[in-house]
């Protein structure tokens, strides 16, 4: 009997180390997902948790870009567009809990979304309160910059809508680049149909493709 006890007392460390490691490793993963600067998740943990939203109703999915971003990168230097990165975060992360959504930043001054939506004109409504929250000046050392958005939406069914996060992502972003070189706040898909060619996947001219010649505004 005191063997038993003896070995089962010496598994104790082991299984408590065991634990431990499962968790910091659960916590590595976490921190891996989510972006240091604005706490929102990466583009890979968006990637994971987009579909989980998108199968629960209608939803719509959104694509933010910031305009005058680089202006101010280049007037007063990182740190104040960093701060204004990690304010639109906060602003986006609070839009976010109040319609059932989630929020990533994709990079840069890009940002994605997904959240619930009941009707066209709930999206609409939507897309207007979210402008006008990412549109609030942020102030840095004193000063109040001013920056604004140029956003990209689709609407999605998962009833009658037979497509996936990266197609739903591709439309959002047409929309968006239509906005920023319309000069309009934000823009709505009319449908499921791709507009752009695609390089590597992405949206034919976007920084980043092969003779993408996109400015970053």
């Amino acid at each position: 009997m005191s063997a038993l006890l003896t070995a089962a007392a010496a598994g104790v460390p082991m299984a408590a180390g065991w634990s431990l490691h499962a968790l910091r490793l659960r916590r590595r993963i976490e921190s891996a997902r989510r972006d240091p600067l604005t706490g929102l998740f990466t583009r890979d943990g968006f990637a994971e948790r987009a579909p989980k939203v998108l199968a629960g109703g209608r939803s719509a999915v959104y694509v933010i870009d910031l305009d005058r971003f680089k202006e101010i990168n280049d007037t007063y230097g990182h740190a104040a567009g960093d701060a204004v990165v990690a304010a639109t975060g906060r602003r986006l992360a609070e839009w976010a809990d109040v319609n059932g959504g989630i929020v990533a930043r994709l990079g840069g001054d890009e940002f994605a979304a997904v959240a619930r939506v009941f009707s066209l004109a709930d999206l609409s409504w939507t897309l207007s309160e979210l402008t006008r929250a990412i549109e609030q000046p942020v102030t840095v050392d004193g000063r109040p910059l001013t920056v604004g958005a140029s956003i990209g939406a689709v609407a999605y069914d998962p009833r009658t809508d037979e497509v996936n996060l990266s197609t739903l992502l591709r439309l959002a972003d047409e929309q968006m680049y239509a906005a920023k070189h319309s000069g309009a706040d934000w823009l709505t898909a009319l449908d499921l149909t791709l507009q752009s060619g695609t390089v590597n996947g992405r949206r034919a001219g976007r920084a980043g493709t092969h003779g993408g010649t996109e400015a970053v505004a």
